[in-house]
């Protein structure tokens, strides 16, 4: 298995990518923005993503988004072929691309808002802190991207100050915990996420029919 920066030579793993993502999320029940294969091929192109590789079979995949003039960056469209989960593939996958955008972006606050608990775990572990939309970037571009979520008519009701999702923020200013302190707030905040979670779809869920 091999994980490595992706170019315009991985193009035609763009469409298998984003069907990939869509099953996914259907699977889960969860909302996303959609990505077509051309945003993906353009991710490629820029050197904002990474893909992993079993021999030429796709195994998983992540890109880079900047925002606010390069002030905030998101790690996003995190996916796992169905072949490859359960190996611990996604969170070697997000370290990649972690390490990879603090090394692309230095000053970059890194971001992302998630309604699942593996990758709120994963984030966690990496140094990302649970915030209020308030504290994520404020540019329209971002938010007009969950247009496409199902769940889009909660983050316009609550005037995006909340959703399903999560935010999340790693401050590259402020001071890491030790690993062991980290550790035992991740296991805390997972249980508490998942309460979280749970009020949330209580809340604002609607089920269709």
């Amino acid at each position: 298995m091999k994980i490595v920066i992706a170019n315009k030579s991985h193009a035609s793993y763009a469409e298998q990518i984003c069907t990939t993502i869509e099953e996914s999320a259907k699977v889960r029940g969860t909302g996303i923005a959609r990505r077509t294969p051309e945003y993906i091929i353009s991710k490629m192109e820029k050197g904002n993503a990474v893909i992993a590789l079993e021999g030429e079979k796709f195994a998983g995949f992540c890109y880079i988004e900047t925002w606010s003039h390069d002030k905030y960056v998101a790690n996003s469209g995190l996916i796992v072929h169905p072949d490859f989960r359960e190996q611990g593939l996604a969170k070697k996958i997000k370290e990649v691309i972690f390490k990879y955008s603090r090394e692309k972006y230095p000053g970059a606050k890194i971001f992302g808002i998630t309604t699942g608990l593996a990758v709120m775990k994963i984030n966690y572990e990496l140094g990302y802190q649970p915030v209020t939309f308030s504290e994520l970037t404020d540019d329209e571009s971002f938010w007009k991207g969950c247009q496409t979520c199902k769940n889009y008519d909660i983050l316009t009701r609550t005037e995006r100050k909340m959703c399903l999702c999560t935010g999340m923020l790693y401050d590259p200013e402020k001071k890491t915990k030790s690993s062991e302190t980290e550790n035992k707030i991740s296991r805390f905040n997972e249980k508490a996420f998942k309460r979280l979670k749970n009020i949330k779809q209580t809340l604002f869920y609607k089920k269709e029919g």
